[in-house]
């Protein structure tokens, strides 16, 4: 991934601003540490901050056609851009190897209707110099980060960025780019694209759960997302998601060691080319001394045969950390910043190690019902629309943490549960399959569970051992030591006044913190963010208070939960 930012219709002097955008743009060079670029137009510039992942030798951006006339800038990855450079109408010469530059090439064939052909995470910007004209578009799901934003002052002209800090400077309006949708500057529309099969809510699927087809769609998005040129990994929680994501990219990195596959012989004609770097998978966990995930995590890293990378921190280290998380994160959501903070501070150590891509679990609590507040759910249809909603809302959560959190030090994060071709999979099923029901062993996440169990098949290898496959979800911030969130808790008593606490409702009009460490989260994020267009992107993460679930996100608040709070 990288870091992009654009201002297009500029009312004034653009090569008088190219100085301004640049420093713009360098607020967001964490996401991009391999290179910048700059391009100016006649009343457009372009910048883009590079992370080298494919096509490292000849992939600097903005990427400009030989024509001069299109100009590009991608944060993402293009999962199928061999396979749409071979389907092209015309045989155009690619100036480069990287995957993004096949979207000016769609572009002349299929104008907007390009984004409907992209397999990958992408965000970007489009500049056609000839109709002064650009387009702006982002992932289905919204795994990659992009906001637009205008200044009064200027009507007429809009800014783009992969990040808030770029913008907040300049715009009194920003908005978070809406996933799966286009913009284009001659309607001065932004429309959805992205219409799959299960998008409405109130439409109910009734397919049974096809096991061999949840477990050979998601070995497939998982092998897709192993295109690099760059060495990478996966991150190790320990939990079930994390460890079937491991699982198989352990797997298929050991079909091509062996010889048994070659990158040639995909059958999808995706670049395999990420496993041949290392021949051995490696994995990254962290949390406090003897936290749950360590010890999982060490269980499923000896069972897979990974190189394995634990690392610890202490609370001290992360409370330490949380400001600059907020900077990073661009909000005061409480979940997301405690889920945030160990995972900011793994990045670092795995950055440091050389790596610069890894295959993460988010999305499969959110497609499968998976959090223990999802216990509550009075039936069926409640159980569906939820998990809609909360795939539709990603990209202001689990998603928006992956990324940022990790892009926080120029590592790129990937989610195969979020695959286009899986999600129409789990997506159809019958959610009575999703529901949990403890009294006939039906844990949360059964059927992707059930999907990777060989204990029927004595001569399959198991995916996962038993204690790890049937392991009870535990989210992140939880995973990592119960301790850190008890300390938050304590420590934001400690900061926060009864007297401070009292004005809260005066002091923010949106989303008044209704707990002293969401109010001392609050104070941080104004501190980096003052300005009133910041709050817009904000969205809270709050389970179902009329499914009779508590305010606080934690999976312990729950009162299913092994280790639930006191009182719950």
């Amino acid at each position: 991934m990288c870091g992009i930012f654009a201002c297009y219709n500029y009312q004034g002097n653009v090569e008088d601003f190219r100085q301004r955008a640049l420093y713009l743009s360098k607020k967001i060079r964490h996401r991009g540490p391999d290179w910048s670029g700059c391009f100016v137009g006649k009343n457009t510039i372009l910048a883009h901050e590079r992370l080298a992942i494919v096509g490292v030798d000849s992939g600097a951006q903005p990427l400009v056609s030989d024509d001069e006339n299109l100009v590009l800038c991608v944060n993402g990855e293009i999962y199928n851009h061999k396979q749409l450079a071979r389907n092209l109408k015309t045989t155009p010469v690619f100036k480069t190897h990287s995957d993004c530059e096949v979207i000016m090439h769609l572009y002349n064939e299929m104008d907007t209707e390009l984004v409907q052909h992209l397999d990958g995470m992408f965000s970007f910007v489009l500049l056609d110099q000839k109709r002064n004209r650009i387009i702006a578009a982002r992932d289905p799901i919204g795994i990659t980060t992009l906001y637009y934003g205008w200044d009064s002052k200027m009507p007429g002209t809009v800014y783009f960025a992969s990040e808030l800090k770029a913008l907040n400077e300049e715009c009194d309006k920003i908005l978070a780019f809406p996933p799966g949708h286009v913009y284009d500057s001659e309607t001065g529309e932004t429309t959805r694209w992205f219409n799959p099969s299960w998008w409405e809510e109130t439409r109910v699927p009734s397919a049974p759960a096809n096991l061999k087809l949840i477990r050979e769609s998601l070995e497939k998005a998982v092998r897709k997302r192993l295109m690099a040129e760059v060495p990478y990994g996966v991150l190790l929680s320990g939990g079930l998601d994390s460890s079937l994501i491991a699982a198989i990219a352990a797997r298929e990195t050991d079909k091509i060691a062996s010889g048994a596959t070659s990158p040639e012989s995909d059958d999808d004609r995706y670049d395999s080319s990420g496993p041949t770097l290392w021949p051995r998978l490696h994995s990254f966990s962290i949390g406090l001394p003897g936290s749950p995930d360590l010890i999982a995590a060490r269980e499923v890293a000896k069972h897979l045969n990974t190189i394995h990378h634990e690392y610890t921190f202490t609370i001290q280290e992360a409370l330490d950390a949380v400001n600059d998380v907020i900077y990073h994160l661009e909000t005061y959501d409480v979940t997301t910043i405690r889920a945030s903070t160990p995972m900011y501070l793994l990045s670092r150590k795995i950055k440091a190690m050389g790596v610069k891509m890894v295959l993460s679990g988010e999305g499969a609590d959110e497609v499968f019902g998976g959090y223990l507040y999802f216990n509550a759910a009075p039936d069926r249809e409640a159980m569906h629309a939820e998990t809609v909603t909360r795939v539709k809302n990603l990209h202001t959560s689990d998603c928006l943490r992956a990324n940022k959190s990790t892009m926080a030090w120029g590592l790129e994060a990937r989610v195969p549960f979020l695959d286009k071709q899986f999600l129409e999979v789990a997506m159809n099923i019958d959610p009575a399959e999703k529901m949990h029901d403890r009294s006939k062993g039906r844990a949360e996440k059964y059927i992707l569970r059930k999907a990777f169990d060989t204990s029927d098949d004595p001569s399959a290898k198991p995916y996962l051992p038993d204690s790890i496959l049937w392991r009870q979800k535990e989210q992140f911030s939880d995973g990592v030591g119960y301790s850190w969130i008890d300390t938050l808790k304590e420590i934001s008593l400690q900061k926060v006044t009864d007297e401070e606490f009292a004005t809260a409702s005066q002091r923010y009009t949106k989303d008044a913190p209704t707990t002293k460490e969401a109010f001392m989260y609050r104070v941080m994020f104004e501190k980096w963010f003052p300005q009133e267009a910041c709050t817009a992107s904000v969205v809270r993460w709050v389970p179902r208070a009329d499914w009779g679930c508590p305010e606080d996100p934690s999976g312990r608040a729950q009162k299913v939960h092994e280790a639930a709070y006191d009182g719950q």
